[in-house]
């Protein structure tokens, strides 16, 4: 009882501050993070120029040391207390100890106990201590576990809310494939209002499509549902008449090949960075290099010390960096060497300087042949090769036309493409 007795204060240190550190922890988990973001900017390269240029490192140094000092200051807070506790409970048990210890002294001196016995009481109370203190350690380490243990399971049970049908239908096998937007509603998780609110669209099969609108208009989003990254909250999204929510996942994806807007930039070989677009089928040298000459970045790899076996990035020793629009026209490379029906590319030509861009476009027509291509674009000079031209605006298409038709009919369109040539004479 005095053994059991004795460690009841430690035991409940353990728990409650297994218990503290936990709810710290959690709540504080946004400000680490963010002090994670602080040293990245501090010291990552994607930074360092604007850093650098405007004078941020100070600044973004202070918010990092503030942050940082209030949490050390909290955890150095929660181990005093912690500290003070356990001195406490230490204190109680050296308190029964004794008690006990001169219970039996006085049990020994009226003859109860023998000097023998008084020895083995005080070698086995010293030893169950011990072993009481080493079961409380790893209760503390298997309670502060278990807390965070209950993350993961939540994680765990998170269902994927894009799933397999439960009775899958093929992919379409045509050649080119017509895409319907029908009556499609959706709204991001975390957004208050919907962005696409009953849009409908059909896009013809075989054709180049461009997508046009401000910033928000709701145009990359489409891209998302047709890959499936997304489900709307109603309508549908179909290819070849098929609900891609009935389409094997897989499969779907296979029909599609995509260039982001803001594409990885992977640090391996060229050879390597193309081939990632299709990995499920071998490509020899030949098809690498035309994907690459399709994407208009022959140049560019013939410039490269050691051609497609070049290093890219600068992760690995040996890395060779490139510039934003070559690494986009890399991945450009990479988006079409896979044979898909659908090419949806998402402002391809951004970060090209004018020539890359009059290059690319001249070799477009020939890059979707035989596809169903969607080009979103602010560059109306890009927009104009397509066979329709679709104007967004707040999650609804407001002109449709082609690049003729739109100038006629003197709308947004005609404004914004006034507008460029004004600026760019000579593209006119």
């Amino acid at each position: 009882v005095a053994l059991v007795a004795s460690t009841l204060p430690a035991l409940l240190v353990v728990v409650r501050f297994a218990v503290a550190r936990y709810r710290w922890q959690m709540r504080t988990t946004p400000e680490v993070r963010r002090t994670w973001y602080y040293d990245w900017l501090l010291t990552h390269r994607e930074a360092a120029s604007e850093i650098r240029l405007f004078g941020l490192g100070g600044h973004f140094s202070e918010l990092f040391q503030s942050i940082r000092a209030r949490l050390r200051g909290e955890r150095l807070a929660i181990a005093r207390t912690e500290a003070a506790a356990e001195m406490t409970a230490g204190g109680l048990a050296l308190v029964v100890m004794g008690a006990a210890s001169a219970w039996m002294v006085v049990e020994t001196l009226r003859g109860a106990a023998t000097l023998g016995g008084l020895a083995m009481f005080f070698q086995a109370f010293s030893q169950g201590q011990k072993l009481i203190r080493s079961l409380l350690e790893t209760l503390g380490q298997a309670v502060s576990n278990t807390l965070f243990m209950e993350n993961l399971f939540e994680f765990l049970e998170v269902e994927p809310e894009i799933t397999e049908p439960a009775d899958p239908t093929s992919a379409p096998t045509a050649q080119a494939l017509a895409i319907t937007f029908n009556d499609v509603t959706f709204r991001y998780p975390s957004a208050d209002a919907p962005i696409l609110e009953g849009f409908n669209l059909v896009i013809p099969p075989g054709q180049v499509t461009a997508l046009l609108g401000v910033n928000g208009a709701g145009k990359s989003t489409l891209f998302k549902l047709l890959c499936r990254l997304y489900d709307p909250s109603s309508g549908a999204v179909e290819i070849g008449r098929e609900d891609i929510r009935s389409l094997e996942l897989a499969g779907l994806r296979r029909l599609v090949t995509v260039l982001f807007q803001d594409p990885v930039r992977y640090s391996e070989t060229v050879r390597r960075t193309v081939e990632l677009g299709d990995t499920g089928a071998a490509h020899d040298d030949d098809e690498i290099v035309s994907s690459i000459d399709a994407a208009g970045a022959r140049a560019l790899v013939d410039r490269l010390p050691d051609g497609i076996d070049t290093l890219l990035g600068s992760w690995f020793r040996g890395g060779t960096e490139l510039s934003g629009g070559e690494w986009q026209r890399l991945s450009l490379a990479r988006a079409v060497l896979r044979d898909a029906r659908i090419l949806l590319l998402d402002e391809p030509t951004s970060a090209m300087d004018s020539w890359a861009e009059t290059d690319w476009v001249n070799r477009f027509r020939d890059l979707a042949a035989g596809r169903t291509a969607i080009i979103i674009s602010h560059r109306l000079t890009t927009a104009m090769k397509a066979d329709m031209i679709h104007v967004m605006d707040q999650g609804t298409i407001i002109e449709s036309g082609s690049h003729r038709e739109l100038l006629d009919s003197g709308g947004r369109y005609a404004e914004a493409w006034q507008a460029q040539m004004e600026a760019h004479p000579t593209r006119s």
